[in-house]
Protein backbone atom coordinates (compact mmCIF):
# COMPACT_ATOMS: atom_id res chain seq x y z
CA UNK A 1 0.00 0.00 0.00
CA UNK A 2 1.31 3.67 -0.62
CA UNK A 3 3.49 5.30 1.91
CA UNK A 4 0.64 8.37 1.78
CA UNK A 5 -2.15 5.68 2.77
CA UNK A 6 -0.04 5.11 6.20
CA UNK A 7 -0.59 8.59 7.00
CA UNK A 8 -4.18 8.66 6.45
CA UNK A 9 -5.52 8.58 9.85
CA UNK A 10 -3.35 11.78 10.77
CA UNK A 11 -5.75 14.14 8.09
CA UNK A 12 -2.57 16.35 7.42
CA UNK A 13 -2.76 16.87 3.54
CA UNK A 14 0.20 16.14 1.04
CA UNK A 15 1.62 19.28 -0.89
CA UNK A 16 -0.56 20.23 -3.80
CA UNK A 17 -0.11 18.20 -6.94
CA UNK A 18 -2.34 17.47 -10.01
CA UNK A 19 0.19 14.88 -11.53
CA UNK A 20 0.46 12.46 -7.68
CA UNK A 21 -3.42 12.98 -7.88
CA UNK A 22 -3.67 11.88 -10.77
CA UNK A 23 -1.79 9.14 -10.17
CA UNK A 24 -3.54 8.27 -6.88
CA UNK A 25 -7.20 8.08 -8.79
CA UNK A 26 -5.97 6.23 -11.77
CA UNK A 27 -5.17 3.49 -8.97
CA UNK A 28 -8.19 4.26 -6.97
CA UNK A 29 -10.34 3.54 -10.44
CA UNK A 30 -8.21 0.01 -11.34
CA UNK A 31 -9.26 -0.83 -7.84
CA UNK A 32 -13.03 -0.04 -7.40
CA UNK A 33 -12.97 -2.40 -11.12
CA UNK A 34 -11.67 -4.60 -8.89
CA UNK A 35 -14.49 -4.81 -6.25
CA UNK A 36 -17.24 -4.61 -8.97
CA UNK A 37 -15.61 -7.94 -10.59
CA UNK A 38 -15.37 -9.72 -6.82
CA UNK A 39 -19.14 -7.99 -6.84
CA UNK A 40 -20.46 -9.50 -10.20
CA UNK A 41 -18.99 -12.74 -8.55
CA UNK A 42 -21.27 -12.92 -5.59
CA UNK A 43 -24.26 -11.29 -7.33
CA UNK A 44 -24.30 -14.97 -9.17
CA UNK A 45 -25.20 -16.39 -5.80
CA UNK A 46 -27.02 -13.66 -3.71
CA UNK A 47 -28.93 -10.52 -4.00
CA UNK A 48 -27.44 -7.30 -4.74
CA UNK A 49 -28.64 -5.59 -1.45
CA UNK A 50 -26.57 -8.09 0.13
CA UNK A 51 -23.82 -8.76 -2.08
CA UNK A 52 -23.41 -4.65 -1.10
CA UNK A 53 -23.81 -5.05 2.45
CA UNK A 54 -21.71 -7.91 3.29
CA UNK A 55 -19.14 -5.83 1.25
CA UNK A 56 -19.48 -2.66 3.08
CA UNK A 57 -19.04 -4.38 5.87
CA UNK A 58 -16.12 -6.28 5.57
CA UNK A 59 -14.59 -3.14 4.40
CA UNK A 60 -16.03 -1.21 7.79
CA UNK A 61 -14.74 -3.77 9.78
CA UNK A 62 -11.09 -3.55 8.09
CA UNK A 63 -11.19 0.52 8.41
CA UNK A 64 -12.06 0.34 12.42
CA UNK A 65 -9.89 -2.97 12.60
CA UNK A 66 -7.02 -0.81 11.27
CA UNK A 67 -7.18 1.99 13.31
CA UNK A 68 -8.13 0.65 16.59
CA UNK A 69 -4.65 -1.50 15.59
CA UNK A 70 -2.51 1.72 15.23
CA UNK A 71 -3.78 3.33 17.99
CA UNK A 72 -5.70 6.28 15.83
CA UNK A 73 -9.46 5.31 16.80
CA UNK A 74 -10.00 8.66 17.97
CA UNK A 75 -9.79 9.48 13.80
CA UNK A 76 -12.63 7.39 13.00
CA UNK A 77 -15.15 10.02 14.14
CA UNK A 78 -15.01 13.19 11.64
CA UNK A 79 -14.49 16.45 13.40
CA UNK A 80 -16.84 17.94 11.16
CA UNK A 81 -19.52 15.33 11.34
CA UNK A 82 -21.99 17.37 9.05
CA UNK A 83 -19.70 17.74 5.87
CA UNK A 84 -18.79 14.38 6.43
CA UNK A 85 -22.22 13.28 6.41
CA UNK A 86 -23.81 14.80 3.52
CA UNK A 87 -20.69 13.39 1.25
CA UNK A 88 -21.91 10.01 2.76
CA UNK A 89 -25.01 10.36 1.96
CA UNK A 90 -24.97 11.62 -1.32
CA UNK A 91 -22.69 8.55 -2.36
CA UNK A 92 -25.49 6.28 -0.76
CA UNK A 93 -28.29 8.07 -2.68
CA UNK A 94 -25.39 7.46 -6.19
CA UNK A 95 -24.90 3.65 -4.99
CA UNK A 96 -29.03 3.24 -4.94
CA UNK A 97 -29.47 5.32 -7.86
CA UNK A 98 -26.78 2.64 -10.05
CA UNK A 99 -27.99 0.16 -8.97
CA UNK A 100 -31.19 0.87 -9.76
CA UNK A 101 -30.00 2.21 -13.63
CA UNK A 102 -28.20 -1.16 -13.67
CA UNK A 103 -31.81 -3.01 -13.86
CA UNK A 104 -33.37 -0.68 -15.72
CA UNK A 105 -31.14 -0.19 -18.45
CA UNK A 106 -28.54 -1.90 -20.66
CA UNK A 107 -25.23 -1.63 -19.29
CA UNK A 108 -23.58 0.11 -21.80
CA UNK A 109 -26.23 3.02 -21.46
CA UNK A 110 -26.09 3.38 -17.93
CA UNK A 111 -22.20 3.68 -18.01
CA UNK A 112 -22.22 5.91 -20.49
CA UNK A 113 -24.95 8.29 -18.50
CA UNK A 114 -22.71 7.57 -15.25
CA UNK A 115 -19.51 8.66 -16.66
CA UNK A 116 -21.36 12.09 -17.27
CA UNK A 117 -20.06 12.98 -13.68
CA UNK A 118 -15.84 14.40 -14.68
CA UNK A 119 -18.18 16.88 -16.95
CA UNK A 120 -20.33 17.91 -14.09
CA UNK A 121 -17.84 17.92 -11.87
CA UNK A 122 -15.95 20.15 -14.34
CA UNK A 123 -18.75 22.71 -14.16
CA UNK A 124 -19.57 22.39 -10.91
CA UNK A 125 -15.99 23.07 -9.84
CA UNK A 126 -15.79 26.38 -11.93
CA UNK A 127 -18.79 27.29 -10.21
CA UNK A 128 -18.14 26.51 -6.30
CA UNK A 129 -14.04 26.18 -6.23
CA UNK A 130 -13.49 28.66 -8.76
CA UNK A 131 -11.31 26.35 -10.54
CA UNK A 132 -10.87 27.03 -14.32
CA UNK A 133 -10.01 24.25 -16.98
CA UNK A 134 -7.56 25.48 -20.20
CA UNK A 135 -9.09 25.50 -23.12
CA UNK A 136 -7.43 21.90 -23.88
CA UNK A 137 -8.49 20.14 -20.37
CA UNK A 138 -12.18 20.94 -21.50
CA UNK A 139 -11.47 19.22 -24.97
CA UNK A 140 -9.57 16.27 -23.00
CA UNK A 141 -13.24 15.93 -20.36
CA UNK A 142 -15.60 16.18 -23.70
CA UNK A 143 -13.16 13.79 -25.76
CA UNK A 144 -12.87 11.28 -22.96
CA UNK A 145 -16.64 11.24 -22.62
CA UNK A 146 -16.80 10.48 -26.37
CA UNK A 147 -13.89 7.79 -26.04
CA UNK A 148 -16.43 6.40 -23.36
CA UNK A 149 -19.22 6.09 -26.46
CA UNK A 150 -17.33 4.76 -28.84
CA UNK A 151 -16.23 2.50 -26.28
CA UNK A 152 -19.89 0.95 -25.15
CA UNK A 153 -21.56 1.79 -28.50
CA UNK A 154 -24.41 2.33 -26.87
CA UNK A 155 -27.67 1.44 -28.07
CA UNK A 156 -31.29 4.44 -29.00
CA UNK A 157 -33.66 3.97 -26.93
CA UNK A 158 -36.85 5.89 -25.46
CA UNK A 159 -36.26 7.86 -22.64
CA UNK A 160 -37.31 6.11 -18.88
CA UNK A 161 -36.74 5.82 -14.95
CA UNK A 162 -33.43 3.90 -15.70
CA UNK A 163 -31.90 6.85 -17.56
CA UNK A 164 -33.08 9.58 -15.11
CA UNK A 165 -31.69 7.10 -12.67
CA UNK A 166 -28.26 7.39 -14.10
CA UNK A 167 -28.07 10.89 -14.81
CA UNK A 168 -28.91 11.40 -11.04
CA UNK A 169 -26.27 9.06 -9.99
CA UNK A 170 -23.61 10.77 -12.13
CA UNK A 171 -24.94 14.33 -10.17
CA UNK A 172 -24.66 13.02 -6.86
CA UNK A 173 -21.44 11.71 -7.30
CA UNK A 174 -19.85 14.93 -8.73
CA UNK A 175 -21.53 16.67 -6.11
CA UNK A 176 -19.72 14.32 -3.64
CA UNK A 177 -16.64 15.05 -5.14
CA UNK A 178 -16.29 18.27 -5.21
CA UNK A 179 -17.51 18.38 -1.33
CA UNK A 180 -14.60 16.30 -0.90
CA UNK A 181 -12.30 19.38 -2.09
CA UNK A 182 -14.22 21.67 0.32
CA UNK A 183 -13.20 19.42 3.49
CA UNK A 184 -11.05 20.91 6.13
CA UNK A 185 -7.47 19.78 6.19
CA UNK A 186 -7.94 18.74 9.68
CA UNK A 187 -10.22 16.46 9.04
CA UNK A 188 -8.69 12.79 8.68
CA UNK A 189 -9.03 10.59 5.33
CA UNK A 190 -10.00 7.36 7.66
CA UNK A 191 -13.07 9.61 8.72
CA UNK A 192 -14.44 10.64 5.39
CA UNK A 193 -13.76 6.68 4.36
CA UNK A 194 -15.47 5.41 8.00
CA UNK A 195 -18.91 8.03 7.51
CA UNK A 196 -19.15 6.59 4.23
CA UNK A 197 -19.29 3.17 5.38
CA UNK A 198 -21.44 3.19 7.81
CA UNK A 199 -24.11 5.00 6.05
CA UNK A 200 -23.97 2.52 2.88
CA UNK A 201 -24.20 -0.41 5.80
CA UNK A 202 -27.35 0.44 7.58
CA UNK A 203 -29.00 1.70 3.91
CA UNK A 204 -27.91 -1.80 2.23
CA UNK A 205 -29.32 -3.73 5.44
CA UNK A 206 -32.45 -2.09 5.38
CA UNK A 207 -32.55 -2.22 1.58
CA UNK A 208 -32.18 -5.95 1.81
CA UNK A 209 -34.44 -6.40 4.59
CA UNK A 210 -36.85 -4.68 2.32
CA UNK A 211 -36.22 -7.02 -0.49
CA UNK A 212 -35.44 -10.99 -0.81
CA UNK A 213 -33.46 -11.07 3.07
CA UNK A 214 -30.33 -12.85 3.22
CA UNK A 215 -28.69 -15.99 1.87
CA UNK A 216 -26.72 -18.07 3.62
CA UNK A 217 -22.53 -17.62 2.67
CA UNK A 218 -20.03 -20.35 3.01
CA UNK A 219 -16.44 -20.41 3.60
CA UNK A 220 -15.21 -19.39 -0.18
CA UNK A 221 -17.93 -16.65 -0.56
CA UNK A 222 -16.74 -15.08 3.11
CA UNK A 223 -12.95 -14.95 1.34
CA UNK A 224 -14.23 -13.29 -1.77
CA UNK A 225 -16.75 -10.86 0.45
CA UNK A 226 -13.36 -9.60 2.47
CA UNK A 227 -10.87 -9.58 -0.45
CA UNK A 228 -13.50 -7.00 -1.92
CA UNK A 229 -13.63 -5.52 1.04
CA UNK A 230 -10.43 -4.41 1.15
CA UNK A 231 -10.51 -3.49 -2.60
CA UNK A 232 -13.25 -1.26 -1.67
CA UNK A 233 -11.46 0.64 1.40
CA UNK A 234 -8.40 0.94 -0.69
CA UNK A 235 -10.66 2.55 -3.49
CA UNK A 236 -12.13 4.86 -1.26
CA UNK A 237 -9.05 5.61 0.73
CA UNK A 238 -6.83 6.57 -2.41
CA UNK A 239 -10.25 8.34 -4.12
CA UNK A 240 -10.29 10.62 -1.48
CA UNK A 241 -6.83 11.61 -1.21
CA UNK A 242 -6.67 11.86 -4.48
CA UNK A 243 -9.01 14.60 -4.72
CA UNK A 244 -7.77 16.49 -1.75
CA UNK A 245 -4.56 16.73 -3.53
CA UNK A 246 -5.40 17.72 -6.65
CA UNK A 247 -8.01 20.46 -8.60
CA UNK A 248 -11.41 18.46 -8.94
CA UNK A 249 -11.51 19.35 -12.17
CA UNK A 250 -8.21 17.81 -13.54
CA UNK A 251 -8.65 14.64 -11.48
CA UNK A 252 -12.33 13.76 -11.95
CA UNK A 253 -11.92 12.62 -15.66
CA UNK A 254 -9.42 9.66 -14.90
CA UNK A 255 -12.59 8.22 -13.78
CA UNK A 256 -13.01 7.22 -17.96
CA UNK A 257 -9.99 4.83 -16.94
CA UNK A 258 -11.95 2.59 -15.48
CA UNK A 259 -13.87 1.38 -18.85
CA UNK A 260 -10.47 0.01 -19.35
CA UNK A 261 -9.62 -1.97 -15.91
CA UNK A 262 -13.37 -2.75 -16.68
CA UNK A 263 -12.61 -4.45 -19.90
CA UNK A 264 -9.18 -6.04 -18.73
CA UNK A 265 -11.25 -7.62 -15.57
CA UNK A 266 -13.80 -8.66 -17.62
CA UNK A 267 -11.58 -10.38 -19.88
CA UNK A 268 -9.70 -12.52 -17.07
CA UNK A 269 -12.35 -13.24 -14.63
CA UNK A 270 -15.09 -13.71 -17.04
CA UNK A 271 -13.73 -14.59 -20.62
CA UNK A 272 -15.70 -11.59 -22.10
CA UNK A 273 -13.85 -10.59 -25.36
CA UNK A 274 -12.00 -7.33 -26.21
CA UNK A 275 -13.61 -5.94 -29.54
CA UNK A 276 -11.88 -3.65 -31.58
CA UNK A 277 -13.90 -0.59 -30.52
CA UNK A 278 -13.42 -0.78 -27.10
CA UNK A 279 -9.24 -0.81 -27.81
CA UNK A 280 -10.32 2.48 -30.31
CA UNK A 281 -12.36 4.24 -27.13
CA UNK A 282 -9.47 3.21 -24.60
CA UNK A 283 -6.79 5.20 -27.14
CA UNK A 284 -9.53 8.35 -27.09
CA UNK A 285 -9.63 7.78 -23.02
CA UNK A 286 -6.31 7.99 -22.89
CA UNK A 287 -5.51 11.00 -25.31
CA UNK A 288 -8.35 12.73 -23.17
CA UNK A 289 -5.97 12.55 -20.50
CA UNK A 290 -3.28 13.76 -21.79
CA UNK A 291 -4.88 17.32 -23.05
CA UNK A 292 -6.53 17.34 -19.48
CA UNK A 293 -2.92 17.45 -17.72
CA UNK A 294 -1.42 19.70 -20.41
Amino acid sequence: MPAELSALPIGVPLPRSNHRAVLMVLCAFAVFSGTDALVKLLAQSFPVPQVTFMVTLAALVIVVGSAVVTGRGSTLWPRHPRLAFVRAGLLAGDTILIYYAFAALPLAEAYVLAFLSPVLVAVLAFVFLRERLSRAGWMGVLLGFAGVIVALRPGVAPMNLGHAAAIGSALLFALSLVLLRRTKSTESDTALVASLLVVLSVLSLAVAFAGEGFKPIVTTDIMIVAAAGLLLFAGHALLVRAFRLGDASVVAPFQYSQIVWGCLYGALLFGAPIEIHTLAGAVIIIVSGWLVLK
